[in-house]
């Protein structure tokens, strides 16, 4: 579980995040959404620390990560996996290299087990035979499924996704959504998806926090967005190619 109370980030005079409550959930498949501009961005970047808020605190469990020198923020983020947008592969390493990068980081481990846990990942995401090619002879979707592989090489407790479907024709989209989905509720991880892409939330929006102009402006699940007066998230939804499909199919 992360928590998020009355977290508030400016650059310079520009408020970007405003007051921003949210717990998001143990085991879920938590989106942040919203306009580009919105800030889900920023937010995403605060709470794994690659900004400083100004003010609030963020929680992971009952450890309140806004409070801790660099030294403690290194050990917790040695439970959090990282899908980054377009995947950020090395160019210059192959697919076992890439997902073996944390594991020389961060573990112990001998070459033997280190790379029993890069196989096992790979297996994990459907990968096979392809541990010696490089990402530029690999696809979009295959480059984003070892993008997973290597986030979840240190079984973190925390996985966090940018765009994780950026440049995806809308079937490999799904495929990787559902992937998601599945390895949270398999290791139990706080899943957090940072994503404009409402096949996305439909597909697995468990809970999803709506960010206009750096405000919470709403939260709720898949089942309940389409039933909303909020006008912002309507104004979204509505404008969203997922559903102008929807209505001219009814």
């Amino acid at each position: 579980m992360i928590r998020l109370e009355n977290v508030n980030k400016s650059f310079n005079d520009l408020k970007v995040l405003n007051d921003i409550s949210i717990t998001f959930e143990e085991g879920k498949t938590n989106l942040i959404i919203g306009q580009s501009g919105s800030g889900k961005t920023v937010l995403l970047k605060s709470i794994i620390g690659l900004h400083e808020v100004d003010s609030g605190y963020i929680f992971y469990n009952d450890r309140d990560f806004t409070s801790f020198n660099l030294k403690k923020k290194k050990e917790i983020r040695k439970e959090m996996g990282m899908v980054f947008q377009g995947g950020a592969l090395f160019d210059s390493l192959n697919v076992e290299e890439n997902v073996m990068f944390p594991l020389d980081m961060f573990s112990e481990m001998s070459n033997t087990e280190k790379l029993d846990r890069v196989n096992f990942c790979l297996n994990r995401v459907n990968i096979k035979n392809a541990n010696h090619l490089y990402p530029a002879e690999i696809s979009g979707g295959m480059q984003k499924r070892v993008a997973i592989a290597r986030a979840i090489a240190l079984n973190p407790k925390y996985l966090f996704c940018d765009e994780p479907n950026s440049g995806l024709d809308p079937v490999t989209a799904i495929v990787i959504d559902n992937l998601i989905q599945e390895i949270t509720k398999e290791y139990n991880m706080t899943t957090i998806i940072n994503t404009h892409d409402m096949n996305s939330v439909m597909e697995i929006g468990e809970k999803i926090l709506f960010i206009s102009k750096g405000h919470k402006a709403w939260e709720g699940n898949k089942n309940e967005i389409f039933d909303t007066d909020n006008q912002a998230l309507n104004d979204f939804v509505f404008a969203s190619e997922l559903y102008k499909k929807i209505k001219k199919s009814s």
